[in-house]
């Protein structure tokens, strides 16, 4: 008998959890289900991200509603959009085997119409972030009065993104006599204080120890000089060849920047902000998914509610401010059972930061060294020789072909063949790393000896004359990002990556930096260019910038050197970057990975 059969789940559900994966309960699935199946309590729930929750209250909602009636009988509310989506897919897919069971997902960013229009057509289970339920309420398009269930999911995170006061507007709608379940990772004051204020005497579960992290993280931390920190990162990406992660950062423009930097040299990132609509979210999250994209550039907010299998490694470009934020962070790894590291890039001022995370999750951290050049090399290229033993060969697309092959390596021995194949990668490793530097700090310097530094970012220069600023009349209503215009200019003037500076995405147009030396080149190559029926058109900045940047000005853009100097016209060389293994730089392309 399957085991959430035994937890009181009826057959069909459970049928049709079994076709999405699910086998064995996870701790909080086991102990919440029976509890909440009886539907006579408030509940506490208390578990990391990636245990299972939305399965733990999801599945008792299908067991406890009355599908026969059209009317709202659940209200979840969770902090963003995303999470909203996720839940509501689930319920949809857990329910895939009862008749009449109708979930909407109401959140910010989507036609408000067509949400309306799903709530009129009857619908028992609403899912929804707080804002635009309160736009809902407002319209008085929805009625509560039958809500018998309210699950308040991430509570701690809608508590830090300032939905208290929505939340209570919200609650005042719907019946005293409801009962009210929630589900937190973190337990701060501030969620305690709602447990009191919406509940009375609830059963509280907690799986694991308040506030700990996944005992199946592992824990790491480099210690690295400010300006060296953007090529450490790069390092440690290149030395783990199947990277599937999320990289963390404060601010929406350090996202934003580190994305550009890794794209333009070479890498499958982009970023994930606030600033992005919902349609540059939703592409940006359908290429992770898929696994086109490797590295997600994300800030904490626009991060919640990811739920991604398989993600390798959470990196900590810069440590969140909350150091509950940490807890939520590394919990988009090792989800569901699985393994993960999650990784921190500091300063030696913020050593102090990581013991207070230790004592916050109860787990230390391990203090690793950045990998030299040739441990990468060496890394990449045992990866790529897994790589070869591993391939499907398709033995009649290739067959045709292997006459010639065998007669080009008739001279050859087994032993040479391989000799050949490794040194030609091997050699290219090599002097792709010749001379990158240590990234390690050194004992005095650990000590605190940092002084001078200029914060975690990399140094930057207000002004560079070696790049010319243009105005292109495509935009941010156009759908796109700023990775996806260094890929269409780029593409469409036939030039490198490296020869483009600054993007500054704007609504209708977009100002872009390039080398002097190929400037004439990509006004001309966009002469005949056009873009959904209309002509594109590509000119100097000038005055359209109100005549501050005529001539350049790389103001805020990642340097690509391994040792933090001057930006380099060779990027073949530097501390970090990593092409491919053929020698050559990988030009972005949204459809290929990286590896």
């Amino acid at each position: 008998m399957n085991p959430f059969s035994q937890l009181g789940i009826r057959h069909d559900i459970v049928n049709a959890i079994t076709e999405l994966g699910f086998e064995n309960p996870t701790p909080i699935q086991e102990q919440a289900i029976p509890v909440l199946l009886t539907g006579s309590s408030d509940f506490v729930g208390l578990a990391q991200t990636g245990t299972g929750k939305t399965a733990a209250f999801g599945l008792p909602l299908l067991e406890l509603l009355d599908f026969t009636q059209n009317s709202p009988q659940a209200l979840v509310l969770c902090p963003t959009r995303e999470l909203c989506l996720q839940i509501a897919n689930d319920i949809k897919k857990f329910s895939k085997n009862i008749g009449n069971v109708h979930v909407v997902a109401v959140y910010g960013g989507a036609n408000i119409s067509d949400q309306l229009r799903q709530i009129r057509r009857g619908v028992q289970i609403v899912v929804a972030t707080p804002g635009r339920m309160l736009d809902i309420i407002g319209r008085k398009a929805i009625d509560f009065s039958g809500v018998r269930y309210v699950v308040l999911d991430e509570a701690d995170e809608m508590l830090n993104m300032g939905f208290q006061e929505d939340i209570n507007d919200i609650l005042s709608t719907t019946p005293e006599e409801k009962k009210t379940w929630l589900f937190s990772a973190t337990m701060p004051t501030e969620v305690r204080r709602i447990a009191k204020n919406y509940m009375t005497d609830p059963h509280e579960l907690t799986v694991g120890t308040k506030n700990t992290g996944n005992a199946n993280i592992n824990h790491e931390y480099y210690v690295v000089r400010p300006r060296d920190k953007y090529a450490a990162f790069k390092r440690i990406v290149d030395f783990n060849p199947e990277i599937f992660g999320i990289v963390f950062c404060r601010t929406k423009i350090e996202t934003q920047e580190i994305a550009e930097a890794l794209i333009k040299d070479g890498y499958n990132a982009d970023s994930l902000h606030g600033d992005l609509s919902q349609q540059q979210r939703d592409k940006v999250m359908k290429r992770y998914r898929e696994r086109s994209l490797q590295l997600l550039i994300a800030t904490d907010v626009a991060a919640r509610g990811i739920d991604v299998n398989d993600v390798t490694h959470v990196i900590n470009f810069s440590l969140p401010d909350e150091i509950e934020n940490y807890t939520h962070r590394s919990g988009r790894t090792a989800r569901a059972g699985k393994t993960g590291v999650s990784i921190a890039l500091i300063t030696s001022k913020e050593l102090g930061k990581i013991r207070q995370i230790e004592r916050v999750i109860g787990k230390q951290f391990v203090k690793a060294e950045i990998p030299n050049g040739f441990d990468v090399c060496e890394k990449q290229l045992f990866a790529l020789v897994h790589k070869v033993k591993t391939v499907e060969v398709n033995d009649n697309q290739i067959g045709q072909y292997l006459p010639r092959i065998m007669d080009e390596f008739a001279d050859f021995s087994k032993e040479d063949v391989i000799k050949h194949f490794a040194s030609l990668e091997f050699n290219r490793f090599l002097d792709y790393y010749e001379n990158a530097p240590d990234l390690n700090i050194s004992a005095s310097e650990s000590r605190g000896n940092d002084r001078g530094s200029r914060g975690d970012r990399p140094d930057r220069s207000s002004y560079n004359s070696d790049y010319t600023r243009l105005f292109i009349n495509l935009g941010s209503v156009d759908d796109f990002t700023r990775g996806d215009m260094l890929g269409y200019i780029c593409n469409n003037a036939k030039i490198s990556g490296k020869s483009i500076g600054k993007i500054d995405l704007k609504g209708v147009f977009t100002f872009f930096e390039v080398e002097n030396s190929v400037a004439d080149k990509v006004m001309n190559e966009f002469n005949q260019v056009d873009f959904n029926g209309r002509s594109v058109r590509i000119e100097l900045a000038g005055e359209r910038d109100g005549g501050n940047r005529s001539g350049g000005g790389r103001s805020r853009s990642y340097r690509s050197s391994g040792n933090g100097g001057s930006r380099s016209r060779d990027r073949e060389k530097d501390g970090g970057g990593f092409r491919d293994f053929s020698g050559k730089r990988r030009e972005r392309r949204s459809e290929k990975k990286r590896w």
